[in-house]
C-alpha cells in the first residue's frame, strides 16, 4: 500500500501525470491515485504571479536611471511551458525537483529590461523621470506581442513602474536646478509686486495731482465769477446812483446847499454840533 499514493490538485494547478514515461492524464485540479515507483507529476501554476524588478539603465543623454516596478504574468499554455522547463514535483512535499520554475520570471524581467532600454535610449533623463507611466504602457504592449514569451506559454497581464530615480549626485543637481527655478520665480513675483506697488503709487499721485488741478480750476472759475458779479454789481450801483442824481443836475448848487441845510435843520435833534463856515454862508448869499 505504500507504493500507491493519492494526489489532490488545486484549482489553479495544471497537472500532467506521466506513468512509465508516457502522459496518462492532464488537467486543472486533478485528484487521482498513482503508482509511486513509475509516476511523475508535473504541476504548473495557472494563477497570476507577481514579480518585482529593479532595472539600472542609461538614458539617451548618458545618464543613469533606476526603474523599480512590478509585473504580473500567468501561464496560459501549460503544455508549452512543460515542453521547455521542468515543473516536476515531489508529491509528498509538493516541492519542485529543479530550479526551472523560477526561470519564467527571470526571462520576463529580461524582456522588460530589453524593451525598457530601447525606450530610454530615445529619452533624456528628465523625460524618463516624468514619463514612467508611458514607458510602462509601451513596454507592456511589446510584451503582449512578444514571440519569445508566447513560445513558452506566458502572458504578461500588467506592468507598473513604481519609481524612476537618477543617481544621488544627479538627483541633487536636479533638485538644485529646481530650487533655483523656484527662487527665480519667487524673485520675479517680488519684482512684479514692487512694480505694481510703484505703479499704484504713481497712479495715486497722478489722481491727487488731477484732483488738485481740478480744485484750482474750480477755484479760479469761482474767483472769476465773483469778480464778474462784483463788477456787475458796481456797474448797477453806479447806474442807480447816476439815475438818482440825474434830477439834481438842473438845480443850482446854492439851492442844493440850502436844501441840504434845511434837511440838517429837520434833524437838529439828532445832531450834536454843526459848524457852518463863512464859505457856506457866502455861497448862500450869492
Amino acid at each position: 500500500m505504500f507504493l500507491i499514493g493519492y494526489f489532490k490538485g488545486e484549482p489553479n494547478e495544471y497537472l500532467m501525470v506521466y506513468s512509465g514515461g508516457k502522459l496518462s492524464s492532464q488537467g486543472a485540479g486533478l485528484s487521482f491515485f498513482y503508482w509511486t515507483p513509475s509516476t511523475s507529476i508535473v504541476s504548473i501554476p495557472t494563477g497570476t504571479i507577481d514579480v518585482p524588478f529593479v532595472l539600472n539603465e542609461t538614458t539617451g543623454n548618458f545618464q543613469s536611471v533606476t526603474l523599480q516596478g512590478q509585473l504580473t504574468y500567468r501561464i496560459k499554455d501549460p503544455s508549452a511551458m512543460a515542453a521547455v522547463l521542468n515543473f516536476t514535483i515531489r508529491p509528498a512535499t509538493r516541492s519542485y525537483i529543479s530550479e526551472d520554475p523560477e526561470k519564467p520570471a527571470q526571462r520576463i524581467v529580461n524582456e522588460v529590461q530589453s524593451h525598457a532600454r530601447a525606450e530610454l535610449q530615445n529619452m533624456s533623463l528628465e523625460d524618463a523621470l516624468r514619463q514612467s507611466v508611458e514607458i510602462a504602457n509601451r513596454v507592456l504592449g511589446k510584451l503582449v506581442n512578444s514571440k519569445q514569451l508566447s513560445s513558452i506559454g506566458v502572458e504578461v497581464t500588467a506592468l507598473h513602474i513604481i519609481s524612476s530615480k537618477p543617481t544621488p549626485e544627479m538627483a541633487k543637481a536636479l533638485e538644485a536646478e529646481y530650487r533655483e527655478s523656484l527662487q527665480t520665480k519667487a524673485d520675479q513675483a517680488i519684482y512684479r509686486r514692487r512694480a505694481l506697488a510703484v505703479e499704484q503709487e504713481r497712479m495715486i499721485k497722478e489722481n491727487e495731482l488731477h484732483s488738485a488741478i481740478t480744485i484750482e480750476q474750480k477755484r479760479r472759475e469761482l474767483v472769476d465769477l465773483e469778480g464778474q458779479n462784483n463788477r456787475q454789481q458796481a456797474d448797477y450801483e453806479s447806474q442807480a446812483t447816476a439815475i438818482r442824481m440825474a434830477p439834481f443836475k438842473e438845480i443850482p448848487s446854492s439851492t442844493l446847499l440850502a436844501l441840504s441845510i434845511k434837511e440838517l435843520a429837520g434833524n437838529a435833534g439828532k445832531i450834536g454840533n454843526l459848524n457852518i463856515t463863512p464859505d457856506i454862508i457866502a455861497s448862500l448869499l450869492k
